[in-house]
């Protein structure tokens, strides 16, 4: 196999990788979102410069993939921080867990998305919505919400989860130093919202080793919202490379 033949993939193994080449498009993803107030001290650990964070707050997401193009359907859940950059403001994207493997490998390998295996779930108990993540056998996060309780503007819900979203893309090089240390930015533009609501929340956290969500620790349940929605995610761009900073050497 020739170099050209070799560049023209994408992901490996060559002959069944781990991913499709395409865009994906979700149909009828469906959100429940947790917004909480956390230490401040816990964020500053975590919120990676140049990043700022205004007040110490934490959007917990519970995500529903009804379809999705070369992935199927799969469920996935996270944590994100409410930052700016600048004058700009957004997320900064600090946690994720799936339980669809593709979807995984191709959101660190191809984005930059801090996404690792898990177990999450979203249902509707009784009159409640109900997220639930599990970390092997073992019981991490439980969001409820009272089911389309109150409904929401839909352009308000849209700008939810539209804004702006930074990630670290952190990729070691054979020496196990980085290679590639960058802070990216992405924004979903392709999205349409279907149904909206907001209602009571409860969030709990529990403590684990290997999926510590709880070192950030619900203080206070500020909103809630359910969002049904069809998107397209768009590409990532690097904003901040750490290693082209004074002293660094690549």
């Amino acid at each position: 196999m020739n170099r050209e033949r070799i560049l023209q993939h994408v992901a490996t193994p060559l002959n069944a990788p781990a991913y499709a080449p395409a865009v994906a498009r979700f149909t009828d993803r469906e959100y429940l979102n947790v917004v909480y107030r956390t230490d401040p001290e816990a964020l500053r650990a975590v919120v990676p410069e140049p990043l700022e964070f205004d007040e110490p707050l934490v959007r917990f997401e519970i995500m529903n993939m009804g379809e999705v193009t070369s992935f199927g359907p799969y469920v996935e859940a996270g944590q994100a921080i409410p930052v700016r950059l600048g004058e700009e403001r957004g997320e900064y994207l600090h946690a994720m867990y799936l339980n669809n493997f593709p979807a995984t490998v191709a959101g660190r390998e191809a984005s930059a998305y801090p996404k690792v295996m898990g177990h999450p779930a979203l249902k509707v108990d009784d009159s409640a919505l109900v997220g639930t993540l599990d970390y092997g056998s073992e019981r991490v996060a439980t969001a409820t919400m009272g089911y389309k309780w109150f409904p929401m503007d839909l352009a308000t819900a849209e700008a939810e989860i539209t804004v702006p979203t930074y990630m670290l893309k952190l990729v070691p090089g054979y020496d196990h130093r980085p290679r590639i240390a960058e802070l990216v930015r992405t924004r979903i533009t392709d999205i349409t919202v279907k149904q909206a609501f907001t209602g009571p929340a409860r969030l709990q956290l529990f403590e684990h080793a290997l999926a510590p969500l709880a070192d950030l620790p619900v203080r206070e349940v500020v909103s809630a919202s359910h969002i049904i929605t069809d998107l397209t995610l768009s590409g990532v761009a690097p904003v901040h490379d750490y290693l082209a900073e004074e002293g660094v050497q690549a």
